[in-house]
């Protein structure tokens, strides 16, 4: 731009439709995970709703076994808290834990000091090695799960050779009780174990999986008649579905921290999403290819230009920078007119002796001048700037 001309100052920064082109990759790309993460939590939440509750209807409910239990005079009652578990404990009664791993360990203690001597029955639901040893003393959940889910009984107990083959397949579970049945073996674990009490008349019963108790799965093998009869032997049935609001899980000896209620496929999938957000932040912001020059928006004098660069280097007091920028600007241009290329006029070896042949000078002087140390304050960067200029002029008239 030239001087005394006018021209409407043009805008660096990107406008808004510029940003959204260069975001609505990324944008759309966030919209479609979230879709997706509401759908499969909305598809989730309509199958699992009511799992192993005897009052719900849904395939993953239980509430044809307790149907078919009531037709046989078995009352089925649900609760929802330790307290209600343990007063019904009772020699007339069979306790079904739905879920025991929920349970903390001061409450699997407690549910088994009013079970073990009450001459009743408990089912213990896919009890892992969190819950399986407190609630079952002498038996041990093995950490590998069983390849199959319908399995055959090869055992001595009555109600597994009426029933045959079931969906029993799961956790397995070793015992150390020699009175114990052993039953629906998968690699020689059993899946169904039946502990008899001490004294009193009851027993434990460890099922490896909750499959055979759901409504989608009762009608299969052998499930129904294995059901009924592990749930029907006493004329009272009463289904312990742990919950939030059981007081005692508020325990403070016992409380799980946030990580440790989430079920590990979610933390999986946030690990997920945070490499993948690393990589999508790495590409975006390494170059592609070489820097491509750009014409300025508005056209910048050089003065203005050398004085902005001196104004930075004042600033930061870089004045050892700004004395090797003069200095390799005027090797640069001396070098030619000494009869040196370009590509040598950093060595002094090749710069100082050309130089020395055309002004007659001692070379010490211009080595100081040209490859000397940095000036010690302002003044003496005004005056290194003054000496290389004079040397510059005297060297053209040479």
């Amino acid at each position: 731009m030239t001087a005394g001309t006018t021209s409407p100052a043009t805008s660096a920064s990107p406008t808004a439709r510029q940003m959204w082109n260069r975001a609505r990759g990324v944008a759309v790309a966030l919209v479609l995970l979230l879709v997706g993460a509401v759908a499969i939590a909305v598809v989730r939440s309509d199958v699992r709703h009511g799992e192993l509750d005897p009052r719900s209807a849904d395939p993953y409910g239980s509430r044809a076994v307790a149907a078919l239990l009531a037709d046989r005079g078995v009352t089925t009652r649900v609760v929802t808290t330790l307290d209600e578990a343990r007063a019904s404990a009772g020699p007339r009664t069979t306790l079904l834990v739905a879920v025991p791993d929920l349970l903390t360990q001061r409450q699997q203690t407690r549910l088994r000091s009013a079970t073990a001597h009450s001459g009743g029955r408990t089912v213990l639901v896919a009890a892992g090695s969190s819950s399986v040893e407190r609630l079952a003393p002498g038996v041990t959940a093995d950490p590998a799960t069983s390849f199959r889910s319908a399995l055959a009984p090869h055992c001595d107990l009555p109600a597994a050779r009426r029933a045959g083959t079931a969906d029993t397949g799961g956790i397995r579970y070793t015992t150390t009780h020699l009175d114990a049945d052993s039953c629906y073996p998968s690699q020689r674990l059993a899946t169904l174990v039946r502990v008899p009490a001490a004294s009193g008349g009851g027993d434990t019963v460890v099922l490896g999986a909750p499959d055979l108790l759901y409504n989608d799965r009762l009608d299969k093998q052998g499930n129904a008649s294995l059901a009924l009869q592990l749930l029907g032997s006493r004329p009272h049935l009463v289904w312990y579905l742990p919950s939030l609001s059981d007081s005692p899980a508020a325990d403070t000896d016992d409380r799980k921290d946030l990580f440790d209620l989430l079920p590990p496929g979610w933390l999986w999938g946030t690990l997920q999403l945070f490499i993948a957000a690393a990589l999508a932040a790495l590409w975006r912001a390494r170059r592609l290819g070489p820097l491509v020059p750009e014409r300025l928006p508005v056209a910048i004098r050089a003065s203005e230009t050398v004085e902005g660069r001196a104004r930075l280097y004042r600033k930061a007091n870089a004045r050892d920078r700004a004395a090797a920028a003069l200095r390799s600007t005027t090797r640069t241009r001396l070098a030619p007119l000494a009869g040196v290329p370009v590509a040598q006029a950093d060595a002094p070896e090749a710069l100082l002796p050309a130089l020395s042949a055309h002004l007659q000078s001692d070379g010490q002087t211009l080595h100081a001048l040209l490859f000397g140390p940095p000036p010690r304050d302002d003044a003496a960067l005004i005056a290194l700037s003054d000496r290389l200029d004079a040397l510059e002029r005297e060297v053209r008239r040479s």
